[in-house]
């Protein structure tokens, strides 16, 4: 069915561009997470653009984290390889799903009238095409989140996460380190606190599964926008870019370039979060200087909307105490720095 027959032609001019704009800024994880804090500062009633910067900015840090100094030592060639076109595949599907959304709702501003009826021209789910329209006539924004983190969850559940090329190229092959080992366990909201960096944020448990996905992405929210944590966090990240280094918040134990030999035996270098006397930084590289861009195949076709039971997870939760997540990252790294040490004392032994 032609579009032209449907639609007026200020319509298909919105299409077009909405299509293109997509497209120029879902290159990497870099231009797609200053994409939604652009979009944010613009529209800061659409709280999950905010989110979806942060937890983008996590991603980005993982991605690098397989190049870094402590993951390069534990995994294969093969096995960053593979994790990192999982995380970058995930990254990129939400972005070309939700932000044409986004400027749909930018374009229904300027018009001032819904323009929620050209969704479908963006293949995207008729659950979150019915969440918009309530929107429009509610400005619930909380509600627009928690419909927001359904759709993306369970648009990614196929695409990505029951994806079987991943199951057995990233769960099945690195199911231990996940769990255990790296340092993805934590998703960081850092801020500013009389001239302290403060962690903010939650553990990720099981993965896998749509539902405790779900539930963590609503808890995310709640600490995010938390009214004593949102503006510091809004703060910190205007003012620091993404580069993917995980030295945009912890430049005292994190650097950019590395600051060591190669092939030099690893020396245990943090005690509580801190660097032991003498001790080089640790290397975490921007996301530019280790991977290169990729080309994606296009999205998969589909409706994941089944089952009314996802409504129930639009309700409210009771949110977390927001509590520093300082001294769970600080484990999660010291069990890194145990785990890389370890794997070469092994391989001088072999």
């Amino acid at each position: 069915m032609s579009l032209a027959k449907n639609h007026s032609e200020q319509e298909l001019i919105i299409i077009r561009e909405i299509k293109q704009k997509t497209e120029e800024l879902n290159i990497n994880n870099i231009t797609r997470t200053k994409a939604y804090l652009d979009f944010y500062n613009r529209h800061p009633e659409i709280h999950w653009a905010f989110l979806a910067h942060m937890v983008s900015r996590n991603g980005g840090w993982s991605m690098t984290d397989l190049k870094a100094e402590l993951l390069a030592r534990l995994l294969s060639k093969r096995e960053k390889s593979s994790y990192f076109s999982f995380l970058e595949r995930g990254n990129w599907l939400i972005f070309q799903d939700a932000y044409p959304q986004l400027l749909l709702y930018e374009e229904s501003l300027k018009t001032k009238e819904p323009l929620f009826r050209l969704l479908p021209h963006f293949n995207v789910s008729i659950f979150i095409e019915t969440i918009w329209e309530y929107y429009w006539n509610s400005s619930n924004s909380s509600l627009l989140t928690f419909g927001l983190i359904i759709n993306e969850q369970n648009y990614i559940e196929n695409r990505v996460i029951q994806n079987q090329k991943y199951i057995k190229d990233v769960f099945g092959t690195m199911e231990f380190e996940l769990q255990d080992l790296l340092s993805f366990n934590q998703i960081l909201f850092p801020y500013n606190d009389f001239g302290v960096t403060k962690l903010a944020g939650q553990t990720v448990n099981q993965f896998e599964s749509l539902h405790e996905r779900i539930q963590l992405g609503k808890r995310l929210y709640t600490i995010l926008f938390d009214k004593e944590v949102l503006k510091k966090v809004e703060e910190w990240a205007v003012t620091h870019p993404h580069t993917g280094s995980r030295k945009d918040y912890w430049p005292h134990i994190f650097n950019d370039v590395h600051e060591g030999r190669p092939g030099l035996k690893y020396q245990i270098k943090l005690n509580s979060c801190k660097l032991k006397s003498g001790a080089r930084r640790i290397y975490s590289p921007t996301l530019e200087n280790v991977w290169n861009n990729v080309r994606h195949q296009e999205a998969e076709k589909g409706e994941w909307f089944s089952d009314l039971k996802v409504l129930e997870y639009l309700r409210e939760i009771e949110g977390p105490s927001v509590g520093n997540i300082e001294y769970q990252y600080c484990q999660t790294l010291e069990k890194l720095e145990l785990a890389a040490f370890a794997k070469k004392i092994i391989s001088l032994l072999d």
